[in-house]
């Protein structure tokens, strides 16, 4: 007998599966079909690089004092203020305090926890292509109308579209009738990096409009260029008007482990007057008891040895750059791979479904549809840079058999 509580019809409007376990089942499906194929995955954008000694020793460490009356921690555990100390010290040279970071699980899940703090009719704006969360999450949250089967595009969510004719940059006169901005930097799926200018450009239009912009920063590690700003409060204004989401999940190898954070500073305040970071609070002690304590003794062996862990970013932009050699052998056109693990390859006049489908059946290789991010996305398809070297080399070799002309 069916329950008589009633459905969130949010839920209904959802036109499909989530992208990725829909990835994982045509790879389980390929594999049945072949069970002696030597897949590789270049899709899922997960860590396979091990972490550095010291940083899986200190939670290792902690572990084992869990196991002691002297090392037992429950909830709140002294970690906690001394990993918002140095975040704010180590990775934003103290532009921030320690009090306006939050710790998480994820930017992920923070993505999700923020739109509580916002009202009902609040509007969103996303990139297109953009990380599925941000249009899904709006949907589940009721900030949509149901999915228009024509332009694929969600009735309600204003799209700014981002391709090669503006450089991955949008028109953010697109986003003039929303209160809320998603804006991921360097992108994915795209692989494509802001510059200081366009962030500028950014934060002045959401003060001139009274906008809130969502600043999903969890790549910025990947930056390499120093012209480009890491976070978004190296721009003069962006406290009055940016949240900043971000993880040790690509920045550490942290995708198993969980570990993120969120920073608000006190200039950004509602219409009303009320700091943001009030709610933030309220929402995080409320709905989240916190980011697991082991969680928290990696990330902050993690900044002790931060150069260490760069030397892992480094092992994945140089895979981002045979992946780039493939594509240039290939004559493929491609944009990203340079500040960014993800380079976005364009098949123009194809369906990225159907590209990942040769890619998968033709060469083994495992990427992500472009079309999956969003309809700007259609003709391209994403290729991540996070594997073993031995298997990046092989895929590129597989890749360049099929596609060299």
């Amino acid at each position: 007998m069916p329950l008589k509580v009633p459905r969130n019809e949010n839920f209904a409007k959802l036109s499909a599966g989530y992208l990725f376990p829909v990835i994982n089942q045509k790879k389980r499906e390929y594999m049945a079909a072949n069970p002696d194929a030597k897949l590789i995955s270049l899709g899922i954008g997960d860590t396979t690089h091990p972490l550095p000694a010291k940083v899986a020793g200190a939670m290792e460490a902690y572990a084992k004092g869990l196991g002691t009356l002297e090392g037992y921690e429950g909830y709140d555990p002294k970690s906690e203020g001394e990993l918002k100390q140095k975040i704010a010290s180590v990775l934003y040279k103290d532009m921030i305090k320690a009090d306006e970071v939050f710790v998480s699980d994820g930017s992920k899940c923070d993505l999700g926890r923020l739109h509580i703090i916002f009202g009902q009719d609040a509007k969103v704006a996303v990139q297109d292509p953009a990380y599925p969360v941000y249009v899904d999450s709006s949907v589940i949250f009721g900030r949509s109308g149901k999915m228009n089967e024509e332009t694929k595009q969600y009735d309600g969510v204003s799209y700014m579209a981002c391709t090669p004719e503006n450089d991955f940059f949008p028109d953010l006169n697109a986003a003039k009738d929303s209160d809320i901005i998603i804006f991921c930097n360097p992108n994915n799926p795209t692989g494509s990096c802001a510059s200081r200018k366009q962030l500028e450009e950014l934060v002045a239009f959401a003060k001139q409009h009274g906008k809130v912009i969502l600043f999903d920063s969890a790549y910025a590690a990947y930056i390499t260029d120093p012209s480009i700003p890491k976070s978004i409060y190296e721009i003069e204004g962006a406290k009055e008007v940016a949240i900043e989401t971000t993880s040790f999940s690509k920045l550490a190898g942290f995708t198993g482990i969980r570990l993120g954070w969120m920073v608000c500073p006190a200039e950004c305040k509602f219409a009303c007057g009320t700091p943001v970071k009030q709610d933030i609070a309220r929402v995080m002690s409320t709905l989240f008891n916190g980011a697991s304590n082991m969680a928290q003794i990696g990330g902050i062996a993690t900044l002790d040895n931060h150069d260490e862990v760069m030397n892992i970013v480094k092992y994945y932009l140089d895979n981002a750059k045979l992946v780039c050699a493939c594509l240039e052998e290939c004559g493929i056109k491609y944009y990203g791979g340079v500040n960014a693990p993800y380079t976005f390859a364009h098949f123009p006049g194809r369906n990225s479904w159907e590209m990942f489908d040769e890619i998968l059946t033709k060469c083994e290789v495992v990427t992500t549809p472009g079309v999956g991010f969003g309809p700007a996305g259609q003709g391209f398809v994403r290729i991540s840079a996070f594997g073993q070297r031995a298997n990046v080399v092989e895929a590129c070799a597989r890749l360049v058999k099929h596609f060299k002309k």
